[in-house]
């Protein structure tokens, strides 16, 4: 309607972008302009008529804006004064003058200058008509309910807007003085007609008169609900006057005096007596009602509860402890040895600091059981923590009290909640720790397992030392790899096998089946299993280091049982070698070597995992080629390694071992180990692997009973490996009758039974030449001991095959 009434001039001026604000005509405002461009926009308006362009940016946190950042319509302004601030940056005082329209950019790369069509119009030629008025009134109505409810205007400002006859000043005057989004305020600086743009601010305005309604409303209810708590405090207070003046003031002063006495009777150290002390005296003066009354009054607690002369005695009797050992778990002698050595120190002397025992081995072989029975044989609380996953250092050490609901840490409330100072405490999966932004559990656990510091453990909240020297530390581990070293150095590691055919015989008959069926409600004569039932489920049925699958099948017969019992009203289940696949179904492991072939190319090596033992089949191939290699079945960089230098021994060796010296160029060699889909490393496949190229470059066979574990060099020795009796067990699980390890690794052979010993012959070799007789199944007439060595150059002759 009145957009008409403006006269259009092109101008060139320099250019601001605001950010955060906007400036309308005939508004008197101050900013600060700090970015390079924007002062030289100022310097170059100063020299000039001191007119600059100021428009919004669309969005504040851009800091280097182009054309497509800011908005196009803004208001020419004049500069008023400029003052210089520390740092650089200038301070401005600026006059709205008329809205502006950018129609090209003139200048970006110094600092922005564009042609701005400016837009001025005569207020002496505008007729107001009836609608125009009404908008008026009703805009400054509007304003009138805004600044009643905005506590941030004086009401003296409606004086001077209700004298305003210009409309379109009206409208900017108003729209300057109301705090509204960019957004808004850019709406009303692009609506040129004055009708319109009164409209529009009439709507912003009836929103804004609406968010502040809701908002007195809210600071209304908040203000009564404080006026209820101030009423009721006074009231309390006034109550406790009274019952003063009545002598009945009791509640607040003698809870105070029953926290100095429960503390003086505890024979805590010096130091947390001081401080428990100073809470109760800050608990005194502060107000019963305050937040941090509650604080306090936890943390007391806290203190008061802790065992600070609480301890179980210890039964310090050897063979009541051996018997209570043997009695819940069968084998396990390294471990139970070294209870027993504790506890017959700790006959000798009663000072004798805590110790921390790691116990590694596979899952399912007892570890975290049997600190459960070493708690029971020295008569001591048991507590257990589980590690697994732990990523939060406060776990371990507690949160300050600062933070709102902040807590001890678990070590601390696991001392409080078994009651005692000197406990079994398990760390249990101690090697799956892991680490973020919330801190490292493994180093909060350092100063918790160092004998030389634990007895000054001091949790975050606490703020106060508590001794853990006394308390007996076990932790539980798969594997020492994922431990870190400065961790692992404060304990003393104990490993754990796996369990023989035999060992888990008994186990199954003493412990697991027992167990069983008392867990499903069955008495001895209700399932009988026989002997060679348990044999067969451990050998065709598990294939593990632990009994941890074998416990599970033998609970699969119980409810099997147990549903043929009540369904058929028989009194006695009999499981037997021959019916048992009734109750597990097929068998889901072979054992018979038998079965077996002596195969070209295809040998029998030994692995370790976290799960125990393994046994590992590597195959070979042999093609006509050009001397490639091929290595497949997920094998890490160590292991491909490995193959190769077995592959240089034989090229070096061509001539001894009965091969075309020219094999490599003539010949593509593929290994694979099977089950692919799992990764493999490791040096200790080494001999196995150059065995199976061997036989199939010879296209003499490996031997079936055959396994062997050990890592070879270049040169054709045997070094040894870890892991000996794990390996050992998982071939003699299958059934194989002999087996080559280095000749270093002879030192294992003591910790494995000396059953498994005497089922299989064990082979010590130094050297790869002393593996192949006992693996190549040579006809009679060949000698490999009498060939000479195909080493030729000086430089390998400095190393004699023993």
């Amino acid at each position: 309607m009145y957009k008409d009434s403006y006269i259009v001039e092109g101008k060139t001026l320099p250019l601001i972008p605001l950010r955060g604000m906007t400036v309308f005509p005939y508004m008197v405002v101050h900013f600060d302009v700090g970015r390079e461009k924007s002062i030289k926009a100022l310097e170059k308006a100063m020299v000039e008529d001191s007119l600059i362009f100021l428009c919004t940016q669309k969005d504040a946190k851009v800091e280097e804006p182009t054309l497509d950042d800011f908005y196009h319509i803004g208001t020419v302004t004049k500069i008023k004064q400029m003052l210089k601030l520390p740092g650089g940056s200038i301070r401005v005082l600026v006059e709205g003058v008329n809205r502006g329209k950018i129609v090209k950019m003139v200048k970006e790369d110094e600092y922005f200058e564009a042609v701005i069509e400016e837009f001025t119009y005569d207020p002496d030629e505008i007729k107001l008509n009836k609608e125009l008025q009404a908008a008026m009134r009703l805009v400054i109505a509007d304003f009138e309910d805004y600044l009643a409810l905005s506590k941030r205007l004086s009401p003296d400002i409606l004086i001077t807007i209700t004298d305003i006859e210009d409309p379109g000043r009206l409208a900017d005057i108003v729209a300057s003085y109301i705090n509204l989004k960019v957004e808004d305020n850019q709406k009303i600086l692009e609506t040129f007609d004055f009708y319109e743009r009164l409209v529009v601010l009439h709507k912003i305005l009836q929103e804004e008169i609406e968010l502040l309604k809701i908002e007195e409303k809210i600071n209304q209810r908040v203000q009564k609900q404080i006026s209820e708590i101030q009423k009721e405090y006074y009231l309390k207070e006034q109550m406790r006057a009274i019952q003063k003046e009545l002598g009945e003031d009791y509640d607040v002063l003698e809870e105070i005096e029953e926290y100095k006495t429960k503390i003086d009777n505890i024979d805590m150290p010096e130091e947390v007596k001081e401080k428990a002390l100073k809470e109760v005296e800050r608990l005194k003066k502060m107000s019963p009602y305050s937040a941090e009354t509650a604080v306090i009054r936890t943390y007391l607690d806290w203190i008061i509860e802790l065992p600070w002369d609480k301890e179980t005695e210890d039964k310090v009797d050897i063979k009541r402890a051996r018997d209570i050992l043997n009695e819940d778990h069968y084998g396990l002698e390294d471990v139970k040895e070294r209870i027993l050595e504790f506890i017959a120190v700790r006959k000798l002397t009663s000072d004798m600091k805590g110790s921390i025992l790691c116990l590694v081995g596979p899952p399912g072989v007892g570890k975290t059981s049997i600190a459960k029975s070493v708690a029971r044989a020295l008569n001591r609380k048991f507590v257990r923590m589980s590690l697994g996953g732990m990523r939060d250092e406060a776990e371990i050490r507690g949160h300050r009290r600062t933070y709102v609901g902040a807590m001890p840490g678990r070590v601390i409330s696991s001392i409080k909640k078994c009651g005692s100072k000197n406990p079994v405490f398990l760390f249990d999966e101690i090697d799956k720790l892991a680490s973020d932004f919330r801190g490292d559990p493994a180093s909060a656990l350092l100063e918790v397992l160092d004998p030389e510091q634990n007895y000054t453990f001091t949790d975050h909240y606490l703020e106060v030392p508590f001794d853990l020297s006394k308390v007996f530390f076990i932790t539980t581990a798969n594997t020492t790899a994922s431990i870190p070293p400065p961790l692992l150095d404060r304990m003393e590691v104990i490993r754990i096998s796996g369990y023989t055919e035999e060992e888990k015989l008994k186990i199954a008959t003493n412990h697991l089946l027992p167990k069983q069926l008392k867990e499903h409600g069955l008495k001895e004569d209700n399932l009988i299993i026989s002997e060679t039932a348990i044999k067969k489920i451990i050998n065709n049925y598990t294939r593990e280091a632990g009994v941890r699958e074998l416990e599970r099948n033998l609970a699969s017969i119980c409810r099997k049982a147990a549903k043929k019992i009540v369904e058929t009203n028989v009194k006695t289940v009999r499981v037997n070698r021959g019916n048992i696949h009734r109750y597990l179904g097929p068998e889901k492991y072979r054992i018979d070597m038998g079965e077996r072939e002596d195969q070209v190319g295809v040998a029998t090596g030994l692995a370790w995992t976290v799960f125990g033992g393994e046994t590992l089949s590597i195959e070979v191939n042999c093609m006509k080629g050009n001397g490639k290699i091929q290595l497949t079945g997920q094998l890490g960089d160590v292991m491909k390694e490995s193959a190769m230098a077995g592959i240089s021994y034989i090229r070096a060796n061509a001539d001894k071992l009965d091969i075309d010296p020219d094999f490599y160029r003539k010949m593509d060699i593929h290994i694979h180990v099977p089950e692919g889909a799992i990764p493999k490393d490791g040096p200790s496949a080494g001999i196995t692997m150059t065995t199976a190229v061997i036989s199939a470059l010879t296209n003499i066979p490996v031997s079936k009973d055959v396994a062997m574990t050990g890592e070879i060099t270049l040169r054709g020795r045997v070094l040894p490996v870890g892991g000996i009796k794990e390996k050992v067990l998982a071939a003699d699980r299958i059934g194989i009758k002999k087996v080559i390890i280095p000749f270093e690794n002879k030192k294992d052979l003591d910790e494995i039974p000396e059953k498994v010993i005497k089922r299989m012959e064990i082979v010590l070799v130094k050297h790869m030449k002393e593996v192949l007789p006992h693996a190549l199944l040579r006809k009679e007439e060949d000698d490999y001991e009498d060939k000479e060595s195909s080493v030729g150059e000086d430089s390998c002759k400095q190393e004699a095959i023993s």
